[in-house]
């Protein structure tokens, strides 16, 4: 499999499709019976994920390629082989509703692109001569800070005298509308379903900020580093990318100016204030609550020793 491709194709993968894709995989995995402690017994092996397969859709203007769609394919695993009537008949539904759409190629899980994905490939260029393979890979990785998402060519390189189709890699961007801007939005404001308390939503979006701030902090450092090679003489001056690199810094907030300080103090003693009153205000609400007890434990024994009086 080479490293890069060199056809020289821009591709842009929308939203719509991770979620598709992701949602396709969570289902099949869900509705799949794994053996007890996720151990087949017949093996001492973990079982692995099930693999999904699907087709992407999109427009390709020049040498741009746009991914906006997709939908999900029936796939034999004993013969590698797609159902071709139930494709033509999910490709007819969908020129109905997106007239503007084309099958661009498909998409499926897993780790890497194996041996037998060729099989697949091979078999949609009657529908499109040069389709793109969008690979996920399911497994949770947390120190991987980009999206678990390849796309792929397929280029004709000579091995051992012999021409064979290969998979190679190609760089791609997420493009968004704003429709998908909302939804996403949408999506990654939901409550957890499993009735998470508040101190939890609140630790996840913490711990988000703080990724955020962490890749931030790392791709600040890129910069100083190169700037500081740039001006030793180490790398060649490129003015094109120092006015990019001006432009960006630009918009980074200055955090070392005495505004900046003023007013985070003020906000961080707001904070602090609003915190104290609200364990004041618990406090004071446990407090009336003991003096209650009290005064209810009180009067029981008042009208006792007032009814042993009387007799």
């Amino acid at each position: 499999m080479a490293s890069s491709s060199s056809s020289g194709l821009t591709f842009k993968l929308h939203p719509l499709v991770i979620v598709n894709i992701s949602d396709h995989f969570t289902r099949i995995k869900s509705q799949s019976a794994p053996a007890p402690n996720g151990v087949d017994n017949a093996s001492p092996h973990p079982t692995p994920p099930p693999r999904v397969f699907g087709c992407v859709i999109g427009v390709q203007r020049g040498r741009t390629v746009e991914i906006f769609n997709s939908f999900e394919l029936l796939y034999d695993g004993s013969t590698y082989s797609l159902d071709r009537a139930f494709l033509e008949k999910k490709q007819e539904l969908y020129k109905k509703v997106f007239p503007h759409f084309y099958v661009l190629g498909w998409y499926s899980t897993g780790s890497d692109a194996q041996e037998s994905d060729m099989i697949i490939h091979k078999a949609l260029m009657d529908i499109n001569e040069s389709p793109v393979y969008v690979l996920i890979n399911p497994s949770i990785n947390p120190a991987q800070k980009d999206l678990p998402v390849t796309i792929f060519e397929s280029e004709l390189h000579v091995i051992d005298s012999i021409p064979q189709l290969i998979f190679v890699r190609s760089s791609y961007t997420i493009e968004t509308v704003e429709a998908e801007r909302i939804s996403v939005d949408h999506v990654a404001h939901l409550k957890p379903s499993d009735g998470g308390s508040a101190a939890t939503q609140l630790a996840a979006h913490l711990t988000g900020i703080h990724s955020a701030i962490k890749m931030l902090n790392s791709r600040i450092r890129v910069l100083h580093h190169y700037l500081l090679a740039m001006q030793k003489g180490e790398i060649p001056s490129e003015n094109s990318l120092l006015r990019q690199v001006s432009s960006l810094l630009r918009r980074l907030p200055a955090i070392e100016s005495e505004k900046f300080q003023d007013d985070f103090l003020m906000e961080y003693n707001d904070t602090l204030l609003i915190t104290y009153l609200a364990m004041f205000t618990n406090c004071s609400s446990t407090m009336n609550e003991l003096v209650d007890k009290f005064n209810t434990a009180y009067d029981r024994h008042s009208r006792r020793g007032g009814r042993a009086a009387f007799i």
